[in-house]
């Protein structure tokens, strides 16, 4: 004499031969095969990101030397025209004095 089974187990009879259906295993395997691609494109984008990101950082570090040699050699012509000039250095600096007052007092 054959059991009855309950509704419980009659449902997920049912659900399991919905897992194994031709329909939900093609839907599986174009699902896997759309998130592998999706990590290959992830995986090659994150590469040409990090690779740039170190050129990008290579490139700064060489324009920051740059600049800073720049800035040295402009502060040294800076202070040999001040030492051969001291009048016009001391002149300079009060005529800038004057129109930063006069800025400042405008506000």
């Amino acid at each position: 004499m054959a059991s009855p089974q309950s509704a419980t187990e009659q449902s997920n009879s049912k659900g399991s031969s919905a897992l194994n259906s031709p329909t939900t295993a093609k839907a599986c395997e174009a699902t896997h095969h759309a998130v592998d691609a999706v990590a290959v494109k992830a995986a090659i984008a994150e590469d040409t990101l990090r690779k740039t990101a170190a050129s990008s950082q290579e490139t700064l570090v060489h324009k920051q030397e740059e600049i800073k040699q720049q800035l040295q050699n402009s502060l040294s012509k800076t202070r040999e025209l001040a030492a051969q000039n001291p009048l016009a250095t001391a002149g300079i600096a009060f005529a800038a004095g004057i129109v930063l007052t006069a800025l400042l007092r405008r506000r």
